[in-house]
């Protein structure tokens, strides 16, 4: 069983807003067995609307669609609903009602354009919205399910939750897809695949799909089965067998690389999360010294809820100055190596771990460009250090001209080599 989702809006077409509902509805599909084909995004026009619903016709059992159905003129896609099928809009009374109510509910004098949203075509069964005036739709038109949604995310969110998909289990054999992705940090995606190439191309027997993520200082590989939930056949618990398999498998390939292992549909463990767990559990305390990373570190720690727990705090040692004063870098080494140097990362650690009384340390210095690059030093050029009161390792990096990347990947990397020197 396939889907498509067509999401309408002109504001979506101009990058005025981002398209999130689509990439949502699009995993609770797969949750209960049902392929997404393809993601459209058409404007705010007649014409447009039903050429996408005369090709998505032709290819998909199920078609959702969001967006186009407010009070105002330019939503437009309950009458060009009503022309692709050939029926008209009725009034209906209950859904006056909740109109009313969401009016009510506010302390609002509902405005008489909105008493067109309790109107909807002829031939659907109406969605009810608790959470907003705009009415769903839900349609059976030759052996084909169309459902349309308003773009507002938390009622489309409900309305898929509450009505949506228990519909769509009533109707359709449900089938297993089991989605499961790797998170690495440490090398690129090419550098990866070279290293893994023996066991990727072993996936193919086992029905297994492969697919390769890369984002800043980090690439996911997802690894995707699909078959039957038949008792029978069993499908579900073979397919789940054979994906944990080469997980493991990959586990013994690249251990220093991999560091959590996200179900679909759940909250992956991010490297902060899981930095903060062992911290926790060691009952040790971090601390950073930052320089170009200009407090993104301290940033990705504290978006964990308890990392009072075990983080004391940073200091944002951008200038010399700073290094100097706060962090009891030494003056001279500084003038000699530099501040993009393994000396002064390394006396970076150990000067914020010592100074906040911390049992580890953190430290980032470097290029972050787009300008102060130099032939020695080019923009990119990073100098990570972790210190513990028994260990310190640094290493240098080169992450690239672009800053906003170059920041991100640095704070990611620095939390990954202390996951490694806990290892260690």
């Amino acid at each position: 069983m396939n889907a498509e989702i067509i999401s309408i809006g002109d504001e979506i077409l101009i990058g005025q807003i981002v398209n999130n509902n689509a990439a949502w509805m699009a995993q609770q599909l797969n949750l209960i067995g049902i392929s997404v084909r393809q993601i459209s995004t058409v404007g705010d026009d007649k014409q447009e609307l039903l050429r996408i619903f005369l090709e998505t016709r032709k290819r998909a059992d199920i078609i959702l669609i969001t967006g186009g159905l407010g009070p105002t003129s330019d939503d437009i896609t309950k009458p060009v609903l009503c022309e692709f099928f050939g029926t008209k809009l009725i009034f209906k009374e209950e859904l006056f009602k909740d109109v009313k109510f969401q009016f009510e509910l506010h302390g609002i004098k509902m405005p008489a354009m909105n008493r067109g949203q309790a109107e909807v075509p002829e031939n659907c069964t109406p969605i009810r919205n608790k959470n907003g005036t705009a009415p769903g739709m839900f349609f059976e038109i030759e052996n084909k399910i169309w459902i349309s949604l308003p773009g507002v995310p938390y009622e489309m969110k409900a309305m898929m939750n509450d009505f949506v998909i228990p519909e769509l289990l009533k109707r359709f054999s449900k089938e297993f897809i089991l989605h499961k992705t790797i998170y690495t940090q440490g090398v690129g995606e090419s550098t990866l695949a070279e290293k893994i190439k023996t066991w990727e191309d072993s996936l193919s027997s086992e029905g297994i799909k492969l697919a390769y993520l890369p984002s800043p200082g980090i690439v996911k590989l997802r690894l995707s089965a699909k078959g039957f939930l038949d008792s029978a056949r069993n499908d579900n618990k073979k397919i789940t067998k054979a994906i944990n398999k080469k997980i493991n498998e990959l586990k013994k390939i690249i251990p220093e690389l991999i560091f959590s292992i996200e179900e679909f549909g759940k909250e992956p463990e991010s490297l902060e999360k899981i930095i903060g767990e062992i911290l926790r559990k060691k009952k040790k305390t971090l601390a950073v010294a930052e320089s170009c990373t200009g407090g993104f570190i301290g940033h990705l720690i504290t978006s964990v809820s308890g990392s009072s727990d075990y983080f004391k705090g940073g200091i944002i040692a951008y200038s010399n100055e700073v290094k100097i004063i706060e962090l009891g870098v030494n003056k001279k080494t500084l003038k000699e190596k530099g501040a993009v140097s393994k000396e002064i990362a390394e006396q970076m650690a150990q000067g914020v771990r010592k100074k906040l009384n911390a049992d580890f340390g953190i430290s980032t210095t470097g290029i972050a460009g787009p300008t102060g690059g130099t032939k020695k030093k080019p923009v990119g050029t990073v100098w990570i250090a972790v210190s513990s009161s028994k260990k310190i390792i640094s290493q240098k990096f080169n992450f690239g001209n672009n800053r906003e990347r170059n920041i991100q990947k640095s704070g990611i990397t620095a939390l990954n080599m202390l996951r490694m020197l806990f290892k260690k």
